[in-house]
């Protein structure tokens, strides 16, 4: 079943969602950590699965006579296979990531491909972030730079276009689409209002529905949604949180997310004498902003997990 169907249903309902997000195990380790969390959360009915998709990694590695050798890995590989093996054994939509950053255009639609060979209807398409060490964002040489292209791309497909011009009698896809929102703007954009005209670009290219970025105050939510109104974004703005855990992440969210917390939450973090305190402190902040997006009746809320299901699970019961 496509998301924006699953969201559209919740809206004629009136009812608010569950929705997660999961991390990849890291290459080495087996798909039951997945499994684990899954089973920890399949009480709260979740509407979908998003697993992420992380793109190669750059590392360097010392020989002798002080050489570095220059290596790519991949730390996190098999989104679209986790995704399957989810839809498998729980019969919950999935919700693979797919990523610019790294790949070449016909290396996207071989994924695509395999992704509707397996059954998978929905994709949440992104640009991705920069390499490692590197402060501009560089695409494959024979790829995309931006989400946009990306978008462009699977809607060809859904009309039976793929760039492989060799293959003949080309079955059309059926891929829903999300896309990522930024309600306080991405870090390179050079204002809000410069943003929401990309996302509007985005949702004109066949994108669905839209899956925020964290925030910690949900006036900076409903602000976010009123201004895409106003600029003629009329898809499903799903909000996206993710509860505080440890205090590095006073320092760490900001940086690494580009987000501004609430001083209320500030301070009570800088209050905890250990990371349990602090973690009670974001279950409390995160229940808080759930229960009153569920009253302002989202049909979806999602949750970033970051492979961690007890937190969400304590959030869960206090709010569905």
């Amino acid at each position: 079943m496509k998301v924006i169907d699953i969201i559209r249903q919740a809206e004629a309902a009136g009812e608010t969602r569950f929705a997660f997000e999961l991390l990849p195990p890291l290459k080495g380790e087996n798909i039951n950590s997945i499994f684990d969390t899954i089973d920890a959360l399949v009480p709260f009915d979740p509407a979908y699965i998003n697993i992420t998709y992380h793109r190669e990694d750059v590392k360097y590695v010392e020989r002798e006579g002080g050489l570095l050798e220059r290596r790519v890995v991949r730390k996190r590989p098999g989104t679209v296979a986790i995704s399957a093996a989810i839809m498998a054994r729980y019969g919950i939509e999935t919700v693979p990531h797919l990523v610019c950053g790294g790949s070449s255009k016909f290396d996207l639609e071989d994924m695509l491909i395999e992704m509707e060979f397996l059954g998978i209807e929905n994709v949440l398409a992104l640009r991705g972030d920069c390499l490692k060490g590197e402060n501009l964002f560089r695409p494959h040489p024979e790829g995309y730079a931006y989400a946009v292209d990306l978008i462009r791309h699977i809607g060809a497909m859904n009309r039976g276009e793929y760039v492989d011009c060799e293959i003949d009698n080309c079955m059309p896809t059926h891929f829903c689409v999300g896309v990522a929102g930024y309600p306080e703007k991405h870090a390179q954009a050079p204002n809000r209002a410069t943003d929401i005209a990309y996302l509007k670009q985005k949702i004109e290219a066949g994108a669905e529905y839209v899956v925020t970025q964290m925030f910690f105050d949900n006036a900076k939510y409903f602000e976010y949604v009123a201004d895409c109104r106003a600029a003629g974004i009329t898809v499903p703005i799903i909000p996206g949180l993710k509860p505080f855990s440890t205090k590095r992440q006073l320092s760490l969210l900001p940086q690494t997310f580009h987000v501004d917390l609430p001083q209320a939450l500030v301070e009570a973090v800088e209050a905890c004498r250990t990371n349990e305190e602090v973690r009670q402190v974001g279950i409390r902040w995160a229940v808080q902003q759930a229960k009153e997006l569920r009253e302002a009746k989202v049909p979806v809320l999602h949750f970033y997990t970051m492979g961690r299901s007890d937190t969400i699970v304590q959030i869960a019961q206090e709010v569905f």
